[in-house]
């Protein structure tokens, strides 16, 4: 589902604001990149000017969404909007070219076109070398939106045709509020947020029964080390590892483990809006109440440091296994 102008400006403002400028001045350049992180708005920013651009009813800035030529675009077949997409690892010479000798006809139904590249940074040198004809002359009613993860791979010849536009990582807090909007409970959408900032990974995130049970396995490790703390060794053997099998999975773990600890740090020190496992909090008042902020400190610290041996290739059960003696002290 495509978003709105609203929901894009609570994420990108400042390249939001730029876009509307440009489309009320009727300023709009012949050629953007979009750069930024996978899961940025980068592509929906794309659509929402491709229908500003084309809105029969336009609302100063904003397109009106109801429109022939909104619908038409947000169902994927505008006759004058074309996207090019990879084919296969690549776009190839090929894909260029049928697009220039598309745009070489005149409009289907106006004399505007727009098209859009995604993963501009896959293009064939000869692909690039087409696309840099196309954009030294552009006609009038064209826009280009390139659009990559990776704009230094992105040829300087190209780049300084076009006007760029990074879009900024979200910020946990946006991807938390739009989660809870779709329905998410607040402590899973809490500490979803903190691992990705790509909203449809943080989506997929909440509905995978993988992650639900990572989360649970946490919780019990932590309880574990604070009540049973002779036994975590023989949990991490029993439970941990079949759940945890591989670098990604161990690493999550971490990862979760970690903002429990953060958790207790932010309880002791007076900060609990700041509170990810909302669910446990009266549990995690308690336990902050019997460590001592060094302690916890110090916690936190063999997290961070189990999570780079992890990438040193350390074997994983050994490295759990070291740091639940390690975490039991104290």
């Amino acid at each position: 589902m495509n978003k709105n102008w609203q929901e894009l400006v609570t994420y990108q403002p400042r390249v939001m604001k730029l876009l509307a400028n440009s489309i009320q001045k009727q300023r709009l350049a012949h050629a953007y990149l979009f750069e930024g992180k996978k899961g940025t708005g980068k592509k929906d920013a794309g659509i929402l000017l491709a229908k500003s651009f084309f809105c029969e009813n336009l609302q100063t800035y904003e397109p009106c969404d109801n429109c022939k030529n909104c619908r038409r675009i947000d169902s994927g077949n505008h006759p004058d909007v074309h996207i090019v997409e990879p084919d296969g690892l690549s776009i190839k010479k090929g894909q260029i070219q049928a697009l220039q000798e598309e745009f070489s006809k005149s409009g289907v139904e106006s004399n505007k076109k727009l098209y859009m590249i995604i993963h501009a940074d896959k293009m064939t040198v000869n692909a690039a070398n087409s696309l840099l004809k196309f954009l030294e002359e552009p006609n009038a009613n064209t826009i280009a939106i390139l659009i990559t993860e990776q704009y230094h791979k992105i040829l300087n010849t190209i780049l300084s045709r076009c006007q760029l536009l990074s879009f900024h990582p979200l910020q946990p807090i946006a991807i938390q509020e739009t989660l809870e909007k779709s329905g998410v409970a607040k402590h899973i959408a809490a500490l979803v947020s903190q691992l990705t900032n790509d909203l449809n990974a943080a989506l997929d995130l909440t509905k995978d029964d993988w992650f639900a049970q990572a989360r649970l396995k946490v919780i019990k490790l932590y309880e574990v080390l604070i009540t049973r703390k002779g036994q975590a060794p023989l949990y991490i053997h029993t439970e941990w590892m079949n759940h945890f099998h591989d670098k990604d999975k161990q690493d999550t773990g971490l990862d979760l483990l970690l903002y429990l600890y953060k958790d207790v740090l932010s309880i002791q020190i007076g900060n609990e809006e700041n509170i990810i496992y909302h669910d446990i909090v009266q549990q995690i008042k308690q336990h902050a109440l019997q460590m001592t902020q060094r302690s916890v400190t110090e916690k936190i610290t063999s997290i961070l440091e189990a999570k780079k041996r992890l990438h040193a290739n350390v074997n994983p059960q050994l490295l759990m296994e070291q740091l639940v003696l390690t975490l039991q002290e104290g």
